[in-house]
């Protein structure tokens, strides 16, 4: 009998924490522009240790997920990420990061239901008739501008590569600052210059929440404060990085995250 005892707590116990991992919301991973899915490795390993669900999304128009630029817009990167979060039983928490503020906001007035959390990283946070290249011409301090080179016959933006570990890895260690700038990629230029479309009733109901990153050169802590000042968020949370927390302090990234879903 006592042991029958001991192995329904036991099996109790197990039922128990089985439940609480599976009230854990989904987490969907929306990265930025010049990236792919491949930056939230780190971070995506440590929320699954922590029972999360983790769902990377690559947006098209880059070599890991292939569209031709002509093709790629922002309804575009819309409907990618809500067919990746489709399958959800539950509202999800979506991270986008830097443009990926941009993509999750089209998703958030598209399917406000399906998003319990939108956070923001290091992201452009815009308002309605905004596009990233109106909010970064607003940015007094980022210094990603003259580096910026876009080829409008192709339809692409690069980054000038002799500026990408000044601009993105400014503050990370030297074989980093050595490494990052064989990881950026091109970007379509499309969606960078479209305004988004944005509702009070429907993208302004969402839960919201920012985190800055206080060395940032690309998104300026300067423009942080001014879109989250035009659109309120419920939490802010400040990493002291530059713009990629993902690979420099990813421990602190995913503590924010998870206290954002919480």
């Amino acid at each position: 009998m006592k042991a029958l005892n001991v192995l329904i707590l036991t099996s109790a116990a197990l039922v128990g924490a089985s439940a609480m991992a599976a009230e854990k919301p989904a987490i969907a991973l929306v990265h930025g522009a010049f990236e792919d899915a491949h930056i939230w490795d780190g971070v995506s390993a440590k929320l699954q240790a922590d029972g999360y669900r983790v769902i990377n999304v690559d947006l098209p128009g880059r070599p890991s997920a292939p569209m031709a630029a002509n093709l790629v817009s922002n309804d575009v990167y819309r409907d990618t990420v809500l067919k990746a979060i489709n399958g959800e039983s539950q509202p999800v928490v979506l991270v986008g990061h830097s443009f990926g503020g941009i993509a999750i906001s089209t998703v958030a007035e598209a399917a406000p239901a399906k998003i319990k959390t939108a956070v923001y990283l290091a992201a452009y946070l815009p308002q309605d008739g905004e596009s990233m290249i109106s909010l970064a011409k607003q940015d007094r301090d980022s210094k990603a501008g003259p580096a910026l080179q876009i080829d409008e016959a192709k339809g692409m933006v690069s980054v000038n590569y002799a500026a990408r570990a000044d601009l993105f890895a400014n503050g990370a260690p030297e074989g980093l600052r050595k490494a990052l700038p064989d990881l950026i990629i091109d970007e379509p230029l499309g969606p960078i210059v479209t305004p988004v479309k944005l509702t009070a009733a429907r993208f302004g109901k969402v839960d919201k929440v920012y985190i800055h990153t206080a060395q940032d050169q690309v998104v300026s802590p300067y423009l942080q404060q001014k879109m989250v000042a035009a659109t309120p968020v419920r939490l802010e949370f400040t990493l002291n990085t530059g713009h990629i927390p993902f690979l420099t302090d990813v421990q602190g990234l995913v503590s924010a995250i998870e206290k954002s879903a919480e």
